[in-house]
Protein backbone atom coordinates (compact mmCIF):
# COMPACT_ATOMS: atom_id res chain seq x y z
CA UNK A 1 0.00 0.00 0.00
CA UNK A 2 1.21 3.51 -0.86
CA UNK A 3 0.47 6.08 1.83
CA UNK A 4 -0.04 9.76 1.02
CA UNK A 5 -0.90 11.15 4.45
CA UNK A 6 0.50 10.96 7.97
CA UNK A 7 -1.99 12.01 10.68
CA UNK A 8 -0.59 12.63 14.16
CA UNK A 9 -2.04 13.20 17.58
CA UNK A 10 -0.06 15.69 19.70
CA UNK A 11 -0.06 14.90 23.42
CA UNK A 12 1.53 11.56 24.20
CA UNK A 13 2.40 11.09 20.52
CA UNK A 14 4.42 14.05 19.28
CA UNK A 15 5.14 15.62 22.66
CA UNK A 16 5.78 14.03 26.05
CA UNK A 17 4.10 14.85 29.37
CA UNK A 18 6.45 17.79 29.82
CA UNK A 19 5.48 19.27 26.45
CA UNK A 20 8.83 18.48 24.82
CA UNK A 21 8.94 17.98 21.06
CA UNK A 22 12.10 15.99 20.39
CA UNK A 23 14.52 16.89 17.60
CA UNK A 24 14.25 13.35 16.18
CA UNK A 25 10.48 13.80 15.81
CA UNK A 26 10.92 17.07 13.93
CA UNK A 27 13.45 15.43 11.62
CA UNK A 28 11.15 12.47 11.00
CA UNK A 29 8.24 14.73 10.06
CA UNK A 30 10.50 16.73 7.73
CA UNK A 31 11.70 13.48 6.15
CA UNK A 32 8.14 12.42 5.38
CA UNK A 33 7.22 15.85 4.04
CA UNK A 34 10.24 15.79 1.74
CA UNK A 35 8.83 12.59 0.24
CA UNK A 36 5.66 14.48 -0.71
CA UNK A 37 3.47 12.95 1.98
CA UNK A 38 0.91 15.29 3.52
CA UNK A 39 1.48 15.55 7.28
CA UNK A 40 -1.35 16.76 9.50
CA UNK A 41 -2.37 16.98 13.14
CA UNK A 42 -5.56 15.47 14.55
CA UNK A 43 -5.84 16.69 18.11
CA UNK A 44 -8.13 17.63 20.98
CA UNK A 45 -6.01 20.72 21.62
CA UNK A 46 -7.35 24.17 20.82
CA UNK A 47 -6.41 25.73 17.50
CA UNK A 48 -3.83 28.15 18.89
CA UNK A 49 -1.98 25.40 20.74
CA UNK A 50 -2.09 23.06 17.73
CA UNK A 51 -0.87 25.85 15.44
CA UNK A 52 2.19 26.32 17.69
CA UNK A 53 3.08 22.65 17.15
CA UNK A 54 2.33 22.88 13.41
CA UNK A 55 4.72 25.81 13.06
CA UNK A 56 7.41 23.99 15.04
CA UNK A 57 7.07 21.13 12.55
CA UNK A 58 7.05 23.55 9.57
CA UNK A 59 3.60 22.37 8.50
CA UNK A 60 1.75 24.76 6.20
CA UNK A 61 -1.33 22.67 5.40
CA UNK A 62 -4.63 22.02 7.12
CA UNK A 63 -4.90 20.32 10.50
CA UNK A 64 -7.69 19.23 12.83
CA UNK A 65 -8.09 20.81 16.28
CA UNK A 66 -10.77 21.04 18.99
CA UNK A 67 -11.39 17.31 18.56
CA UNK A 68 -12.64 17.79 14.99
CA UNK A 69 -14.63 21.00 15.45
CA UNK A 70 -12.05 23.39 13.96
CA UNK A 71 -10.02 22.68 10.82
CA UNK A 72 -7.64 25.34 9.54
CA UNK A 73 -4.07 25.96 8.44
CA UNK A 74 -1.29 27.66 10.39
CA UNK A 75 -2.29 31.03 8.90
CA UNK A 76 -5.67 30.92 10.70
CA UNK A 77 -7.66 30.25 7.54
CA UNK A 78 -10.42 27.84 8.65
CA UNK A 79 -12.20 25.58 6.17
CA UNK A 80 -14.51 23.95 8.72
CA UNK A 81 -15.86 25.25 12.03
CA UNK A 82 -18.64 23.78 14.13
CA UNK A 83 -19.57 25.52 17.36
CA UNK A 84 -21.79 24.92 20.36
CA UNK A 85 -24.29 27.75 19.97
CA UNK A 86 -24.50 30.53 22.54
CA UNK A 87 -27.79 29.45 24.12
CA UNK A 88 -26.71 25.82 24.54
CA UNK A 89 -23.33 26.94 25.92
CA UNK A 90 -25.10 29.05 28.53
CA UNK A 91 -27.47 26.23 29.52
CA UNK A 92 -24.63 23.69 29.79
CA UNK A 93 -22.54 26.06 31.89
CA UNK A 94 -25.48 26.74 34.20
CA UNK A 95 -26.13 23.00 34.55
CA UNK A 96 -22.47 22.18 35.26
CA UNK A 97 -22.36 24.87 37.94
CA UNK A 98 -24.56 22.57 40.04
CA UNK A 99 -21.54 20.24 40.33
CA UNK A 100 -18.24 20.92 42.11
CA UNK A 101 -16.30 21.14 38.86
CA UNK A 102 -14.11 23.50 36.91
CA UNK A 103 -15.68 24.54 33.60
CA UNK A 104 -13.64 25.77 30.66
CA UNK A 105 -15.01 27.12 27.38
CA UNK A 106 -12.32 26.44 24.77
CA UNK A 107 -12.55 29.01 21.97
CA UNK A 108 -9.96 29.11 19.18
CA UNK A 109 -8.69 32.49 20.42
CA UNK A 110 -9.16 32.25 24.20
CA UNK A 111 -10.48 30.14 27.05
CA UNK A 112 -13.03 31.23 29.66
CA UNK A 113 -13.35 29.36 32.95
CA UNK A 114 -14.86 29.62 36.41
CA UNK A 115 -12.61 30.31 39.40
CA UNK A 116 -13.73 27.31 41.43
CA UNK A 117 -10.76 25.62 43.09
CA UNK A 118 -10.78 21.84 43.44
CA UNK A 119 -8.41 19.68 45.43
CA UNK A 120 -6.92 18.04 42.34
CA UNK A 121 -6.78 21.38 40.44
CA UNK A 122 -6.82 19.54 37.10
CA UNK A 123 -7.65 22.67 35.12
CA UNK A 124 -4.55 24.50 36.35
CA UNK A 125 -2.42 21.45 35.52
CA UNK A 126 -4.01 21.21 32.06
CA UNK A 127 -3.34 24.88 31.31
CA UNK A 128 0.23 24.68 32.66
CA UNK A 129 1.11 21.73 30.40
CA UNK A 130 -1.03 22.73 27.39
CA UNK A 131 1.72 24.48 25.44
CA UNK A 132 -0.65 27.35 24.60
CA UNK A 133 1.12 30.32 22.99
CA UNK A 134 1.46 33.54 24.97
CA UNK A 135 -1.20 35.22 22.83
CA UNK A 136 -3.85 32.69 23.86
CA UNK A 137 -5.71 34.28 26.76
CA UNK A 138 -6.94 32.28 29.77
CA UNK A 139 -9.76 34.24 31.39
CA UNK A 140 -11.36 33.40 34.75
CA UNK A 141 -14.67 34.63 36.14
CA UNK A 142 -16.45 34.06 39.45
CA UNK A 143 -19.80 33.14 37.90
CA UNK A 144 -19.54 31.67 34.41
CA UNK A 145 -23.24 31.65 33.54
CA UNK A 146 -23.60 35.30 34.62
CA UNK A 147 -20.65 36.19 32.43
CA UNK A 148 -22.22 34.35 29.47
CA UNK A 149 -25.54 36.12 30.02
CA UNK A 150 -23.72 39.44 29.55
CA UNK A 151 -21.25 38.30 26.87
CA UNK A 152 -22.36 35.15 25.01
CA UNK A 153 -19.71 32.75 23.66
CA UNK A 154 -20.05 29.97 21.07
CA UNK A 155 -17.00 27.73 21.58
CA UNK A 156 -16.09 24.67 19.51
CA UNK A 157 -15.51 22.78 22.77
CA UNK A 158 -16.27 22.79 26.50
CA UNK A 159 -14.19 20.98 29.10
CA UNK A 160 -15.31 20.15 32.64
CA UNK A 161 -12.90 18.91 35.31
CA UNK A 162 -14.34 16.83 38.17
CA UNK A 163 -13.00 15.40 41.41
CA UNK A 164 -14.98 12.17 41.28
CA UNK A 165 -15.96 9.62 38.64
CA UNK A 166 -19.48 9.54 40.09
CA UNK A 167 -20.08 13.26 39.45
CA UNK A 168 -18.52 13.06 36.00
CA UNK A 169 -20.72 10.14 34.97
CA UNK A 170 -23.87 11.80 36.33
CA UNK A 171 -23.07 14.96 34.36
CA UNK A 172 -22.24 13.04 31.19
CA UNK A 173 -25.50 11.08 31.23
CA UNK A 174 -27.58 14.15 32.04
CA UNK A 175 -26.02 16.24 29.26
CA UNK A 176 -26.60 13.40 26.80
CA UNK A 177 -30.27 13.28 27.79
CA UNK A 178 -30.86 17.05 27.84
CA UNK A 179 -28.88 18.33 24.86
CA UNK A 180 -29.10 16.72 21.43
CA UNK A 181 -26.86 19.47 20.07
CA UNK A 182 -23.73 18.15 21.77
CA UNK A 183 -21.81 14.98 22.59
CA UNK A 184 -20.17 14.52 26.00
CA UNK A 185 -17.37 11.97 26.49
CA UNK A 186 -14.89 11.30 29.25
CA UNK A 187 -11.32 12.12 28.38
CA UNK A 188 -8.18 11.54 30.40
CA UNK A 189 -8.57 11.53 34.16
CA UNK A 190 -11.78 13.16 35.39
CA UNK A 191 -12.20 15.47 32.39
CA UNK A 192 -15.43 15.62 30.41
CA UNK A 193 -15.13 16.87 26.82
CA UNK A 194 -18.24 18.40 25.25
CA UNK A 195 -18.27 19.05 21.49
CA UNK A 196 -20.99 19.65 18.88
CA UNK A 197 -22.91 16.55 17.82
CA UNK A 198 -21.38 14.80 14.83
CA UNK A 199 -17.88 16.05 15.65
CA UNK A 200 -14.90 13.79 16.41
CA UNK A 201 -11.28 13.36 15.45
CA UNK A 202 -12.43 10.85 12.83
CA UNK A 203 -14.96 13.20 11.20
CA UNK A 204 -12.21 15.83 11.09
CA UNK A 205 -9.81 13.44 9.38
CA UNK A 206 -12.46 12.32 6.88
CA UNK A 207 -13.28 15.94 6.04
CA UNK A 208 -9.59 16.65 5.53
CA UNK A 209 -9.16 13.60 3.28
CA UNK A 210 -12.11 14.73 1.18
CA UNK A 211 -10.64 18.24 0.83
CA UNK A 212 -7.30 16.82 -0.31
CA UNK A 213 -8.63 14.04 -2.53
CA UNK A 214 -6.91 11.37 -0.43
CA UNK A 215 -8.59 8.16 0.66
CA UNK A 216 -8.55 7.47 4.39
CA UNK A 217 -7.02 4.10 3.51
CA UNK A 218 -4.03 6.01 2.10
CA UNK A 219 -3.36 7.53 5.54
CA UNK A 220 -1.13 6.42 8.37
CA UNK A 221 -2.51 7.53 11.75
CA UNK A 222 -0.47 7.55 14.95
CA UNK A 223 -2.05 8.13 18.36
CA UNK A 224 -2.06 7.18 22.01
CA UNK A 225 -5.48 8.18 23.39
CA UNK A 226 -8.80 6.39 23.54
CA UNK A 227 -10.34 9.08 21.31
CA UNK A 228 -7.71 8.17 18.68
CA UNK A 229 -9.13 4.65 18.30
CA UNK A 230 -11.69 5.46 15.54
CA UNK A 231 -8.95 7.26 13.56
CA UNK A 232 -6.50 4.39 14.05
CA UNK A 233 -9.14 1.87 12.94
CA UNK A 234 -10.18 3.88 9.86
CA UNK A 235 -6.67 4.60 8.58
CA UNK A 236 -4.92 2.35 6.11
CA UNK A 237 -2.24 1.84 8.74
CA UNK A 238 -3.20 2.55 12.34
CA UNK A 239 -0.31 2.91 14.76
CA UNK A 240 -0.45 3.05 18.56
CA UNK A 241 2.28 4.58 20.68
CA UNK A 242 4.06 2.31 23.13
CA UNK A 243 2.71 4.47 25.97
CA UNK A 244 -0.91 4.05 24.81
CA UNK A 245 -3.50 2.15 26.87
CA UNK A 246 -4.15 -1.48 26.01
CA UNK A 247 -7.42 -0.78 24.16
CA UNK A 248 -5.62 1.64 21.80
CA UNK A 249 -2.88 -0.90 21.09
CA UNK A 250 -5.50 -3.58 20.47
CA UNK A 251 -7.16 -1.40 17.81
CA UNK A 252 -3.87 -0.70 16.00
CA UNK A 253 -2.17 -2.51 13.14
CA UNK A 254 1.24 -1.64 14.50
CA UNK A 255 2.65 -0.56 17.89
CA UNK A 256 5.68 1.70 17.92
CA UNK A 257 7.89 2.79 20.78
CA UNK A 258 6.71 5.18 23.48
CA UNK A 259 6.88 8.95 23.15
CA UNK A 260 9.92 9.06 25.47
CA UNK A 261 11.69 6.60 23.17
CA UNK A 262 11.00 8.63 20.01
CA UNK A 263 8.14 6.42 18.83
CA UNK A 264 7.07 8.61 15.89
CA UNK A 265 10.62 8.84 14.55
CA UNK A 266 11.10 5.09 14.92
CA UNK A 267 7.86 4.31 13.06
CA UNK A 268 8.68 6.71 10.23
CA UNK A 269 12.16 5.25 9.76
CA UNK A 270 10.84 1.70 9.82
CA UNK A 271 8.05 2.27 7.33
CA UNK A 272 8.43 5.35 5.13
CA UNK A 273 12.04 4.70 4.14
CA UNK A 274 10.68 1.84 2.04
CA UNK A 275 8.28 4.09 0.12
CA UNK A 276 9.43 6.10 -2.90
CA UNK A 277 8.67 9.84 -3.03
CA UNK A 278 5.17 10.68 -4.24
CA UNK A 279 6.54 12.69 -7.19
CA UNK A 280 8.49 9.64 -8.40
CA UNK A 281 5.45 7.37 -8.04
CA UNK A 282 3.38 9.81 -10.10
CA UNK A 283 6.08 10.11 -12.73
CA UNK A 284 6.14 6.33 -13.08
CA UNK A 285 2.33 6.30 -13.34
CA UNK A 286 2.10 4.11 -10.25
CA UNK A 287 -0.32 6.60 -8.68
CA UNK A 288 -2.28 9.49 -10.15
Amino acid sequence: MIYRMLALNIDGTLVDSGGKLHKSTKEAVQYVQNKGIFVTLVTSRNYASARKVAKALKMNGLFVSHQGAYIANAEDQPVYVKRINEDVTYEIARFLESFPCQIRLVHEKFSLANKLQLNNNLLAKAIFTSGDPLGYSHQFVTDLSDSLADTPVAPPKIEAYFESQHDLEDARLAIGAMFTEVKAEQSEGFRLDIVPSGVSKLTGLLYLCDQLGISCREAVAIGDSVDDIPVIEAAGLGVAMGNAPYEVKRAADWVTRGVGDHGVAYMVKEHFRRQHPIAFLKKMNIIK
